[in-house]
């Protein structure tokens, strides 16, 4: 091929790929496979490959994440990001509708309001309709550039809709086309556009379980969820995180006239491309007005993101130049932000948990209280500078909520209550389970030195964290391993790591409380069956810093066998999927200690299976490769392990919630809230033997 001809057949491959990109990511209309979009966009990374020049900064190929930065640099703004005054109260609403009525006398004021999302503020700046620069708020004068990770977002336009090919004699001219609806659009020499970034709820609750699974301490919110996946110097983290987009506002606008209603304003942000709000409400009263912000608090918990209010926005621009702004705000607009959720209760004690990697966690235990349809007897307090910030004693009243609506958190004191009584909690300096001496050295990434860490991979409370996990249903699947039995094998000085369970012999576990010769045996047979676990279910179990069970699993397609892991050096583990820095670090970290390598030799010696069914050589792509299925419900033959082994052997992925971007659902009975959803978003639903047959027909031979 020469290079015109690459060059003519990549700038086609381009604007599909854009084209699929913007039905699905803003949409949410995908018109093709996602086979069938992988391979489009193989053909356009391979035509890169071989001509480099075809690479440029608005490639699709620009999206997966270049190298890490060493720092932000600061960038201003074209024109300040001013925030909102905010506001709990209705009566407040309709002072501030007064207000403005003042400034406007004899019109007759029309409202638009906006879903609040909690995310991150961003400034995407736009040149002849090409993202040059975006930009976090900072002090809305100037902000981080961050472009290499907002790049990474899918719903990011990186070339406005109505912006033709560009090459390095026509850069920077703009050639009218159509955009998805067949209009054309003309966008503007310099636009910059306002909105929030934020992670989706699905995308919180998959990140916040992989990183319980790693050890890591939970993000409290997808607020900080985002903002920390922001400011990552690493894109190609960023662009593994599931970060979408809300646009809904301009800064700077040169070379095209700006609309003159909000709601022309977000018609034609949609037209060059942008995602904007899902729903708005259209006001001519102020009693349309709170109507408006009733019913959004009514449906925002089905957005598949957080809302913590409602954007009152004047409808009219040129009403708004004539109210301007003070200092901090514009005239025109306000936020109304939703109480969340809260209950008060009696901080009863303050007690330490140590997990498996030796953390130290604060934990409340509360006076039990019923919030947002659950009952809370317990709620963490994260590490110890949270507890001083907070200034949380032992009998004080506590404010409890949700955090994100979904982690129960101590939100601060209710201080007028206090008696002075209530007593100081001092984090321990010693392991108030082996009594060493822990330190505040930062044991891992986001530790930020903040989390205190037992020292000793001996502590008994360690050491029964690690079976447990090792036992558990997700790893290697053994019947009877739990915290009971781990307990007593571990005071009982029966079992101190996961390969003595190899050793156990029947009569020292029968002779356990509450273990009769019946319980014994089905625990070993257990622990005998474990040995054929596949390869990822062992690398999982292990417990290594970062492993989930998703990494575990990318590291089973990428290697054949668990030597073959530890073998790879950290560049080479580095280029797996899903597999970054941090993550290559802590498995050469862990196979560089004497005792792991030793652990590893006598699970060697047990016969446990150390060889890969998920492993794929890059050149035999499975058939189910790019389809991701969730399983529901009870199958009438298949258990659902069987059912994730057929789907990840013909290269597809299991996940535990329905989006999207879901294949498939497969559903038995009694299949509960995932069918619904499934339902809701069109999903395709298929039972077990629909499941047998399409398995049947995507297997060679």
């Amino acid at each position: 091929m020469t290079f015109t001809e690459a060059k003519t057949r990549h700038a086609k491959l381009a604007e599909q790929i854009r084209a699929h990109d913007y039905a699905y990511y803003v949409q949410a209309k995908p018109v093709i496979s996602d086979l069938e979009y992988d391979r489009l966009y193989r053909e356009l990374i391979d035509l890169e490959s071989a001509f480099p020049e075809l690479a440029t900064n608005d490639s699709p190929s620009a999206r997966v994440g270049g190298q890490p930065l060493a720092e932000f640099k600061s960038v201003p703004h074209g024109t300040p990001m001013m925030s909102l005054d905010n506001t709990y109260s209705q009566a407040e609403v309709q002072e501030f509708c007064d207000r403005v009525q003042k400034f406007l006398p004899g019109e007759r004021l029309v409202w638009l309001v906006e879903p609040k999302v909690d995310g991150v503020a961003v400034n995407l700046r736009y040149e002849n309709g090409l993202l040059v620069v975006g930009a976090t708020r900072g002090d809305g004068v100037i902000g981080d550039d961050v472009t290499a990770n907002l790049k990474t977002i899918r719903s990011v336009p990186l070339r406005l809709a109505g912006v033709g090919s560009h090459d390095s004699s026509a850069a920077g001219k703009k050639h009218p086309a159509p955009d998805a609806s067949g209009r054309v659009v003309e966008p503007p020499e310099l636009l910059e556009v306002r909105g929030e970034v934020y992670l989706t709820r699905d995308g919180f609750a998959r990140l916040n379980a992989e990183r319980e699974s790693a050890g890591e301490e939970a993000f409290a919110n997808p607020r900080s969820a985002a903002a920390g996946s922001l400011k990552q110097l690493d894109p190609r983290l960023v662009a593994k995180r599931p970060l979408d987009t809300a646009l809904y506002g301009v800064g700077t606008v040169t070379g095209a006239p700006l609309p003159a209603t909000q709601r022309e304003l977000l018609a034609w942000l949609k037209r060059l491309g942008f995602k904007t709000p899902e729903r708005t409400w259209y006001c001519e009263s102020t009693a349309e007005l709170i109507a408006a912000i009733a019913e959004l608090d009514r449906v925002r918990r089905d957005f598949n993101y957080e809302t913590d209010g409602a954007v009152i926005k004047l409808d009219s621009v040129a009403w708004r130049e004539r109210l301007g702004a003070t200092a901090k705000a514009p005239r025109w607009a306000i936020a109304y932000k939703y109480a969340p959720e809260q209950a008060q209760t009696r901080l009863n004690a303050i007690t330490i948990q140590v997990g498996r990697t030796g953390a130290l966690t604060p934990v409340a235990e509360l006076e039990p209280v019923f919030l947002a349809g659950s009952k809370i007897s317990r709620a963490t307090l994260h590490n110890e500078d949270e507890l001083l910030r907070k200034d949380i004693r032992i009998g004080d009243t506590v404010l409890i909520e949700k955090a994100g609506e979904v982690i129960p958190a101590v939100v601060g004191v209710v201080s007028q209550r206090r008696t002075g009584a209530e007593t100081p909690f001092h984090f321990p300096k010693v392991c108030p389970e082996c009594g060493s001496k822990v330190s505040r050295l930062a044991g891992a990434a986001g530790d930020e030195g903040v989390v205190w860490r037992c020292p000793n991979p001996d502590c008994p409370a360690q050491v029964i964290g690690r079976l447990e996990h090792w036992c558990a249903r997700g790893a290697m699947d053994i019947e009877g391993g739990g915290e009971a039995l781990i307990g007593q094998l571990v005071k009982a000085g029966l079992a101190r790591d996961v390969a003595d369970l190899y050793s156990l012999k029947l009569d020292k576990i029968a002779g356990l409380e509450r273990m009769g010769e019946k319980s014994a045996r089905n625990f070993l047979a257990g622990v005998a069956a474990s040995k054929t676990r596949d390869l990822w279910r062992l690398l999982f179990g292990l417990g290594i810093l970062h492993v989930g069970a998703g990494v575990a699993k990318s590291l089973g397609r990428s290697f054949a066998s668990l030597d073959d892991v530890f073998n790879a050096s950290v560049d080479q583990l580095n280029e797996v999927e899903d597999i970054g820095a941090v993550i290559a670090q802590s498995l050469a970290q862990w196979h560089g200690d004497s005792r792991n390598r030793h652990l590893i030799e006598r699970l060697r010696t047990a016969e446990l299976n150390f060889k890969s069914a998920l492993y794929q050589p890059a050149s035999a792509l499975g058939p189910f490769a790019g389809k991701t299925f969730v399983l529901t419900g009870t199958l009438p033959h298949l258990k659902r392990e069987e059912a994730a082994a057929k789907i990840e052997a013909l290269g597809g992925k299991v996940s535990g919630s329905v989006s999207k971007h879901t294949s498939f659902v497969v559903a038995g009975e009694e299949a509960g809230s995932k069918l619904e959803k499934a339902q809701k978003l069109g999903v395709p639903v298929i039972d077990e033997a629909e499941f047998l047959r399409l398995c049947d027909s995507a297997t060679p031979g």
